[in-house]
């Protein structure tokens, strides 16, 4: 049988070294693959107690649970692309904190972001107009691109000179604070110490997510 961890975390910061410690073995090869028999499926079939929220984008390399090598019921996944806030980001993150009960919200941006790109060549000077639907996601990234562009009100962004990187963190900062301005039970949670938030960066070649923001107590 499978060595399956032994103590569940319930605090924030216990629960960020959880993820942490499987992420680590992800890196290496060496997942465990815990809490995936049929026993535990068996036994999540009445309730549900996720370790984690996770808001994340909708890339199909940023599978989450694979990521940071946890099993069914264990992590609560939010993903749209380009990891965007909206009412129903807002609402699926507040059940997991009032209802379920998670300690912890991982916000997880990545490397290589399609939707971070297409907000960067939106702002070109020749750049074609988009789908209704998906400028409505780019457009929430574009004030991270003007920023780091150091772009006048107006000016159009040559995108050879954009760090789509910069752009990647700047919008997960981005989210994270836009989460907290726009959920009083998210922001009493941290303030209460019994909820924290982390925005971390995925890299898709080392299979590394780095902390990057940190809000609460971990």
């Amino acid at each position: 049988m499978t060595e399956q961890p032994t103590e569940r975390p319930s605090t924030p910061a216990a629960t960020w070294r959880e993820l942490r410690r499987g992420n680590e073995r992800f890196v290496a090869g060496a997942p465990l693959h815990p809490r995936q028999d049929v026993e535990h499926r068996t036994a999540l079939a009445q309730r549900q107690r996720p370790l984690v929220a996770i808001f994340g984008c909708s890339d199909s390399r940023l599978s989450a649970e694979i990521i940071f090598d946890v099993g069914l019921g264990d992590a609560f996944v939010v993903r749209n692309a380009g990891q965007v806030i909206s009412e129903s980001v807002l609402g699926s993150l507040e059940y997991a904190v009032g209802v379920l009960g998670v300690p912890l919200i991982l916000v997880l941006g990545h490397d290589e972001c399609g939707a971070v790109r297409a907000a960067i060549d939106s702002q070109a000077d020749d750049a074609t107009p988009l789908p209704p639907h998906i400028a409505s996601i780019v457009e929430r990234i574009v004030p991270a691109v003007r920023r780091v562009a150091a772009a006048e009100p107006g000016h159009p962004v040559d995108p050879s000179e954009v760090d789509a990187s910069f752009v990647g963190r700047e919008h997960l900062r981005d989210t994270v604070a836009e989460l907290l301005e726009s959920s009083e039970m998210i922001s009493d949670g941290i303030a209460a110490g019994t909820l924290a938030i982390v925005g971390a960066n995925y890299r898709l070649v080392e299979g590394r997510a780095e902390t990057d923001v940190v809000v609460g107590r971990i």
